[in-house]
């Protein structure tokens, strides 16, 4: 009986079987070898690192868990889980609804939609850093727009006042995440959107329907699974947010706009505490773990429910 041999795999003419010629692992070893090296042995030096004292020139010295609990005993690191719960929440209220709006709008086939997403898409190819650095100059009292444009010197653009209290410094850093993150989700809408069934919105029409209610009874039901996966990016997106705080507010006014991951910086880059900084550091990984686990068991995903059953 001939025996067809085809890129590690062997077939036995006319049983209709496949025999794997090579174990099925070895495709998936580099992928694990990359995550091993590049994940779990840094989160593993980071949580040896936590239980010791070092400042970068001087030895490692071993302190057992003072670390962790002068770090939870700091007010600061207490106050920067309040500002990336509260930039976390502001990002995805806003981020959510107006990327689904125009994540489905642009799904159309028209050309102008085509040439307008295309536009829309362009703070995507910017870094974090550069679009922090533009809208700082843009917002800037003295040389930016408020200091150019009369209407804008008084209220809260005057004297700087923008980043001078909480409330108006944590707009702008939920302004400027908005401005940059947005596209980002929006694609993320578009694809999900163009996969939907064209025969459930003819069905619809057939009945009736107009399209205020195919949205909310067709669109949304369909998106489900796309909704979490953007909300999930939006929140491990929060819990990590550092460029636009670097440059915009420095953690100002006071510390009232300094995250955990700025304050993790804080701690390693300019106080030289490395181990309270990895203390931190296995706080955040943990916390975007969980988050993440229980939005795949609230989404249905661990039991692979389709969002189009009876298609």
């Amino acid at each position: 009986m001939a025996v067809l041999a085809f890129r590690g795999r062997t077939r036995k003419a006319g049983s209709g079987g496949l025999r794997i010629g090579r174990p099925s692992f070895l495709w998936s070893l580099p992928t694990i070898t990359y995550f091993t090296l590049f994940a779990i042995v840094p989160l593993g030096v980071v949580v040896w690192l936590s239980f010791h004292s070092w400042d970068l020139i001087g030895p490692v010295t071993g302190v057992g868990t003072e670390n962790w609990r002068s770090v939870f005993k700091d007010p600061i690191f207490i106050n920067g889980f309040k500002v990336m719960i509260i930039l976390t929440a502001l990002g995805v209220l806003t981020q959510t609804p107006i990327s689904l709006l125009i994540g489905v709008w642009a799904a159309g086939h028209e050309r102008n939609r085509a040439v307008l997403a295309a536009l829309y898409f362009l703070p995507l190819l910017m870094s974090t850093l550069a679009i922090s650095v533009v809208w700082g100059s843009l917002l800037d009292p003295t040389f930016g727009l408020p200091g150019e444009l009369s209407f804008l010197r008084a209220g809260i653009f005057n004297h700087g006042y923008l980043f001078s209290t909480q409330p108006t410094a944590i707009g702008v850093l939920t302004f400027v995440g908005m401005w940059q993150w947005t596209p980002f989700h929006t694609l993320i809408y578009q694809g999900g959107a163009r996969n939907i069934p064209e025969v459930l919105y003819q069905a619809a029409a057939i009945d009736g329907a107009g399209r205020v209610r195919m949205f909310f009874h067709i669109t949304l039901p369909q998106l489900r699974n796309t909704m979490i996966t953007s909300m999930v990016l939006m929140v491990a997106g929060g819990l990590t947010t550092f460029d636009t705080i670097l440059i915009l507010t420095q953690g100002g006014p006071d510390t009232s706009t300094t995250s955990t991951s700025y304050y993790m910086y804080e701690k390693a880059f300019q106080s030289f505490q490395f181990g309270n900084a990895s203390v931190i550091a296995v706080v955040l990984a943990v916390v975007t773990v969980v988050i993440s686990l229980i939005a795949v068991r609230i989404s249905g995903w661990d039991k692979m429910r389709s969002t189009q059953e009876g298609v």
